[in-house]
C-alpha cells in the first residue's frame, strides 16, 4: 500500500514538472530603440544686473537753460510779490559730483552779510564762571552746567545749537546726554568743534554763522534774505563757494569732489541754475532788485 502511494505521488510530481504555463512573450527591439530621445536644451543666462554708477546721478548742464545772478534774482522776487522782504530766504543749492560712499563736507562759516536767525544758543559752563558770562553777554539763550543736564534729561530741548567749555567737557559726558542730544546733532564734541575753550567767539559765530552739510551730494544753505541786494547776496555765494572749495582741498588725494551746478531758489519759488556770470544784456539794473 505504502508503495504504491509513493508512486502516484512521484507520477504528480513528474506531471507538475512537464506542465509548462503559457505566459505572454515581450517583443525585443534592438537596445538603440530605447536610447531617449535628445531634448531641446534651453540655456538660460542669467542676465547680468547693471553695475551702477558709484558716484550720484548729475543733470546734463549743456541741454539746461542758466541764468545769470541779476535775472535768477528777478525770477525769484516775481514768486515772493507781497511777502515781506526780512521772512522769505534765498537758497543755495551747490550739486556735487561726488562717490556715494565717500566722505561727506560738513563746516560752518560767517558770511559777509548773515542771514539773522532766531537762533537759541545753549553753552554748558560752570555758573558764575568767566566763560558763562562771556557766554550770556554774546548772546546765549540757556548757561549753565546742573540746570541744562536736567533740563535735557527731561526732555525740555529748547535750543537750536549746543557748546560746551572745555573744563565743563568731563562733567557733560559723565550726565549722558548723548542719548538725546546725539540723534538731534546738538551734542557737542571736540571732532565737531562744539567743545571749545572761547565759548563766546563761537557763540557770536554761530548767531550770525551758517552752518552746512552735504547730504546725497548736495549742499544746501540759507545765503541771504529776499531784501538783500544783488552785491549782498553775490558776496555771499562768492565766500560761501570759496568757503566749500577749501573743504574739498583737504579731503584726500583720493577723494574727488567737483561743483558740478550753483542753484540759487527762495522759500516760495523754484531753482534757477546759475551760470557764474552777474548779468546778461537782458538783465534789469541791479537797483531795481535792491528792495521789496
Amino acid at each position: 500500500m505504502a508503495s504504491t502511494q509513493r508512486c502516484l505521488a512521484q507520477l504528480s510530481r513528474s506531471a507538475l514538472n512537464s506542465t509548462t504555463r503559457t505566459r505572454p512573450q515581450l517583443a525585443l527591439r534592438p537596445a538603440a530603440a530605447f536610447q531617449p530621445t535628445t531634448a531641446a536644451v534651453v540655456v538660460v543666462r542669467e542676465q547680468k544686473k547693471k553695475k551702477g554708477s558709484n558716484y550720484f546721478k548729475l543733470p546734463n548742464l549743456k541741454a539746461a537753460e542758466q541764468f545769470a545772478l541779476l535775472d535768477a534774482m528777478r525770477y525769484i522776487r516775481a514768486f515772493e510779490v507781497g511777502r515781506p522782504p526780512n521772512v522769505p530766504k534765498y537758497e543755495l543749492h551747490v550739486k556735487l559730483r561726488s562717490l556715494k560712499n565717500g566722505p561727506v563736507i560738513r563746516n560752518r562759516l560767517r558770511l559777509p552779510h548773515p542771514v539773522k536767525t532766531d537762533l537759541r544758543i545753549c553753552v554748558i559752563a560752570a555758573p558764575g564762571s568767566k566763560a558763562a558770562e562771556a557766554a550770556r553777554a554774546a548772546g546765549a539763550a540757556l548757561v549753565g552746567e546742573e540746570d541744562v543736564f536736567d533740563a535735557v534729561k527731561e526732555g525740555r530741548v529748547d535750543f537750536d545749537r549746543c557748546i560746551c567749555h572745555v573744563d565743563s567737557a568731563s562733567k557733560m559726558n559723565r550726565a549722558g546726554l548723548g542719548r538725546i542730544l546725539g540723534p538731534k546733532g546738538l551734542m557737542p564734541s571736540a571732532k565737531t568743534g562744539t567743545v571749545i575753550k572761547d565759548v563766546a567767539t563761537a557763540v557770536k559765530d554761530m548767531v550770525g554763522g551758517a552752518e552746512y552739510r552735504e547730504r546725497l551730494g548736495v549742499i544746501r544753505i540759507a545765503i541771504g534774505q529776499l531784501g538783500f541786494t544783488p552785491e549782498e547776496i553775490q558776496r555771499n555765494i562768492k565766500s560761501f563757494v570759496d568757503s566749500l572749495k577749501k573743504d574739498m582741498a583737504i579731503l584726500s588725494d583720493r577723494i574727488s569732489k567737483e561743483i558740478h551746478e550753483v542753484v540759487l531758489s527762495s522759500t516760495n519759488s523754484p531753482g534757477f541754475s546759475l551760470s557764474g556770470e552777474y548779468s546778461s544784456p537782458e538783465s534789469v539794473p541791479a537797483k531795481d532788485l535792491a528792495t521789496q
